[in-house]
């Protein structure tokens, strides 16, 4: 079983964010969304910031050891080559 790619965003005001899904929409790739600006998303900012380093949006995470921050077509390219 393959891991569940997760996409954490700032919201619909976020044009990186909004081009990563449309690229990842477009390759098949299947993925939640997390918008860490809600209140109950928390945690899941904390994840992003604190234990990945990140500071900007959106950050892709496919497991532990694969994930990156912001628009990056290269990533995901990789990432539907192996799916």
């Amino acid at each position: 079983m393959r891991e569940e790619v997760r996409v954490y965003t700032t919201g619909e005001s976020c044009i990186r964010c909004k081009l990563t899904k449309k690229a990842l929409t477009a390759k098949g790739i299947e993925f939640v969304e997390v918008d860490v600006t809600l209140a109950e998303n928390a945690a899941a900012h904390a994840y992003i910031t604190d234990e990945l380093g990140y500071t900007e949006a959106p950050v892709v995470v496919v497991d532990d050891e694969d994930h990156w921050s912001g628009f990056r077509p290269d990533h995901i390219d990789r990432l539907a080559a192996h799916h």
